[in-house]
């Protein structure tokens, strides 16, 4: 798919997304569980729709990376958490957390963007690294004030 962001490829398996990559991927056939989560990260650029919280998601990773990526997914859109909070929450350190972040094989669904440093905005490996990461905060914060 096109996006603001760049072209995104989403990859599922046995009705659950398991990856969402930068740039065209393998050809997959459509499916209705593809399509639906296309529509809703439509809805979300066009900023008319938060990302949805219903989506069946797998990501693969070890049982640390599932704890941070679920840690993740409880931050509201349009809200953000320092390194620090979502170790509080997930166990391990700050860094553990940016080493999680960086292999969230399922960016934006995961929002691994609203995580930053205390001093500054950290670090960011999808798309193209912090511009992206600051523009999809700018995108959230978009919509939550619409909402509000």
């Amino acid at each position: 798919m096109h996006s603001p962001v760049g072209d995104l490829t989403l990859f599922a398996e046995d009705e659950h997304i398991v990856a969402l990559e930068w740039g065209w991927g393998s050809i997959q056939d459509p499916s209705p569980l593809l399509t639906r989560t296309k529509t809703a990260l439509d809805a979300y650029f066009d900023g008319v729709a938060p990302l949805p919280a219903g989506l069946p998601l797998a990501p693969q990773g070890t049982p640390y990376r599932q704890r941070v990526w679920a840690a993740l997914r409880q931050i509201p859109s349009g809200e953000t958490r320092s390194y620090t909070q979502i170790a509080d929450v997930a166990g391990g350190s700050p860094r553990s957390v940016g080493g999680a972040n960086a292999a969230n094989p399922i960016p934006i669904l995961i929002p691994c963007h609203r995580v930053l440093a205390t001093t500054g905005f950290g670090g960011y490996s999808g798309g193209e690294g912090l511009a992206t990461k600051q523009q999809l905060l700018a995108l959230e914060q978009r919509l939550r004030t619409k909402r509000a």
